[in-house]
This record gives structure tokens, C-alpha cells and sequence, in this order.
């Protein structure tokens, strides 16, 4: 799929598209950070009044320690595996699966209804 010329074109021409909107981008970044085109070294000093660098250990120990904090306070709960029955398909509860919608969920009471129907006959002769 999409191989078509059309898709293709289109294709090209957002990446013409990054691209000059990239150098836009970068421009208009330069600019707030008051970097002049004449000054290629950046000073680092001036950088840091404006963002905080942070190393990526420094990051991941953060996340780690996070983590571990998020799943020591997690909530123990007893939930245990619904059975639904493969007729009815309703649960212990009597109720039927959320992914279930109300179609089905009808049929299958009109099915069993019907079923229950002709059994009772049978039972009654």
C-alpha cells in the first residue's frame, strides 16, 4: 500500500517540507537564545542560565528510584480470572464480558430462552 505516484509525490514534498521548516525551526531557536550567526562557539555558561544540564545516568538513576518507589506503594489486589460459561457466556455473577456488546448480549438471551423453552417441553411430557 501507498506506493502509489500520488503518495509518493506527497511524501516528497513533506520532506522538502521538514526540511525547510527545520532551518526555520533552528533559526528561530538561535534567536531566542540570543545565539548570533557571527559567533559559531556557543559558551556553555550562557546556555546554563538558560537550561539546566543533566547527565543521563544522573536521569535513569531518577527513573529507577521512581519505579521502585511506584511499585512499592502499588495496590495488592485479589482479583482473580472471571470463568464465563461457554453457553451463556456469562460469568459466576451472571453478568456478561464488558467487550460484549448489547446485540450480542441479546441473541445469545433469546437463544438461550428458546432453549430453555424446549427443554421445558420435553420435561413436561
Amino acid at each position: 500500500m501507498a506506493k502509489s505516484l500520488r503518495s509518493k509525490w506527497r511524501r516528497k514534498c513533506r520532506a522538502v517540507k521538514r526540511i525547510r521548516y527545520g532551518q526555520k525551526e533552528l533559526e528561530r531557536l538561535k534567536k531566542t537564545l540570543g545565539i548570533d550567526e557571527a559567533k559559531n562557539e556557543v559558551d556553555m555558561q550562557d546556555v546554563a542560565e538558560v537550561a539546566t544540564v543533566v547527565d543521563a545516568k544522573k536521569i535513569k538513576d531518577e527513573v529507577a528510584v521512581a519505579a521502585k518507589v511506584k511499585s512499592e506503594d502499588a495496590m495488592v489486589t485479589d482479583e482473580k480470572k472471571r470463568n464465563f460459561n461457554p453457553k451463556t457466556l456469562k460469568d459466576e455473577t451472571g453478568t456478561y464480558p464488558v467487550w460484549m456488546n448489547q446485540r450480542r448480549v441479546k441473541a445469545i438471551k433469546k437463544a438461550v430462552k428458546k432453549t430453555s423453552k424446549i427443554t421445558h417441553r420435553k420435561k413436561r411430557k
